[in-house]
């Protein structure tokens, strides 16, 4: 049984449902005798990148969604979570094995409900960032105790980005994985030669900061490097990015993409020297693992389990959110090939031990517990 907020969408083959999310699921799918989903069932696809789900589910179980944004919403949202409070509890009396997908306000009430059922295994995948100091919603905070808390949380093993001083050992440093141990083709590590280029991979939104990837390259541009940004998503800050490269007459230097296929992107990575991600909060940054394992530098900001996988800078550049400073950095790296060989080469032997092979004996373990 899944409880979780990512979506359902009916398709005439059975049921879609966001890309990676399907990807991750089909693993599980693997090592289930049957597979539930306790979840929001959308009519159309609201835009959302979907995939059809390869394997066999059983019928789901609808939830409502909810939000408070005013005090109409809330009354709403208040009935709404006691009705689909009553759904959990009957969808978790019937499974074998019970998979939270959190945080959100669906995994919330799993959570809640979870300690109704202390003899049912359980796993839980916390998505978010883990890191106890982050500043996050208060919903968010009280997952991550209720998770934590083996006295409330019981005969589950909680899955987790980054390893964390002063875990509850219920908590299990944990991945996700892009790529197969077939794909671990042979990458010829860049030169600092001819045109030094940058890659934004993401959704275009405020907290991804793309902006500040378009600002940092303006600076190397106007130091004297010949550099360039490629940007591949969508989002609200198109317009904004749009207005900056016009007004500011980058673009011979900065191109948008939008969204591409996979191969797309990844041949993308194949090429660019840098991969930017400034971003304000993530949970694994995928991105930075996809760029390791095709030897493109990762560029990122120093949230949830980044620092780990940069290992403090050895296997890339943290950024510390100043365009000068970080420019300076980057410089160092232009200008020391050797240096920048030496750390791509690093980063991308750490990504390739974290394979969807590997991710799958992983979960095998997991579910025979």
């Amino acid at each position: 049984m899944i409880v979780s907020g990512a979506p359902l969408i009916p398709s005439s083959a059975g049921w879609k449902a966001y890309g990676p999310y399907v990807k991750e699921m089909e693993l599980w799918a693997k090592y289930a005798d049957e597979m539930q989903f306790c979840c929001p069932v959308w009519e159309t696809d609201r835009g959302l990148l979907i995939s059809e789900i390869p394997f066999d589910t059983l019928k789901p179980i609808p939830l409502r969604e909810f939000d408070i944004k005013s005090v109409k919403q809330g009354i709403k949202a208040v009935y709404a979570a006691l009705l689909n409070f009553w759904i959990i509890i009957k969808a978790m009396r019937n499974a074998n094995h019970i998979h939270l997908r959190c945080p959100g306000n669906i995994g919330l009430l799993g959570c809640l409900v979870q300690i109704l059922f202390p003899n049912t295994p359980k796993t839980a995948k916390y998505a978010g960032n883990w890191d106890p100091n982050a500043k996050q919603p208060l919903s968010y905070r009280i997952q991550k105790w209720i998770l934590s808390n083996t006295f409330l949380t019981r005969n589950m093993q909680v899955l987790v980005y980054g390893e964390w001083e002063g875990s509850s050992k219920n908590i299990k440093p944990f991945f996700t994985a892009s790529y197969k141990e077939s794909d671990k083709h042979g990458v010829v590590i860049r030169k600092m030669q001819e045109t030094i280029r940058f890659l934004f991979v993401g959704t275009l939104t405020e907290g991804k900061r793309p902006l500040y990837a378009v600002q940092l390259v303006e600076q190397l541009l106007h130091l004297g490097y010949l550099v360039h940004l490629d940007l591949y998503g969508e989002g609200k800050e198109r317009s904004v990015l749009v207005d900056y490269i016009q007004n500011n007459e980058l673009r011979d230097f900065i191109l948008l993409h939008g969204n591409q296929p996979a191969e797309t992107v990844q041949k993308a990575y194949q090429e660019s020297h840098f991969l930017l991600l400034p971003s304000k909060s993530e949970g694994w940054p995928k991105v930075v693992a996809e760029a390791m394992f095709w030897g493109c530098v990762p560029v990122a900001s120093s949230v949830s389990c980044v620092p780990t996988m940069l290992d403090k800078g050895n296997r890339g550049v943290v950024l510390a959110m100043v365009i000068n400073e970080d420019c300076a950095k980057l410089k160092d790296f232009i200008d020391d090939n050797e240096k920048y060989q030496i750390v791509a080469e690093k980063g991308m032997q750490w990504s390739r031990k974290y394979t969807l092979d590997y991710f799958e004996t992983e979960i095998k373990a997991l579910l025979k517990r």
